[in-house]
């Protein structure tokens, strides 16, 4: 699979990365490294402990890595729950919120697998 391939399985523009880093070899790199990142795991385990503070900041290195990569979809979805943890505790449930993140996530490492074998 191609890079740009890759942008279009996952719904995202892949002409407003390549403007945004250069070059499809360094796209490449920084996709085969984003499932080593831990903000998704540490939301995950911050969310079940109810550390909230600390499941914030997760889903804001997830929002913000997710944009710089043009991971659009993942991107949006983390933002949801970014802005439902911004002030501690959610106000409502976010289960429905965190199921779309990870569904997006989840589809992010599928495609990069794809990308990786490539």
């Amino acid at each position: 699979m191609t890079v740009q391939q890759y942008y279009a399985a996952i719904g995202a523009d892949y002409n407003e990365v390549i403007r945004r880093l250069g070059n499809e070899d360094r796209i490449r790199r920084f996709l085969l490294k984003f499932p080593a990142d831990q903000s998704f795991s540490t939301l995950c385990h911050s969310l079940a402990e109810k550390q909230y503070e600390e499941a914030f900041r997760a889903a804001h290195s997830l929002k913000g890595i997710s944009m710089n990569l043009g991971l659009t979809p993942l991107a949006e979805s983390s933002s949801a729950v970014t802005e439902a943890l911004r002030s501690g505790p959610p106000s409502e449930d976010i289960g429905p919120l965190f199921a779309q993140l990870e569904g997006d996530y989840n589809t992010i490492l599928a495609a990069i697998q794809g990308l990786s074998q490539a």
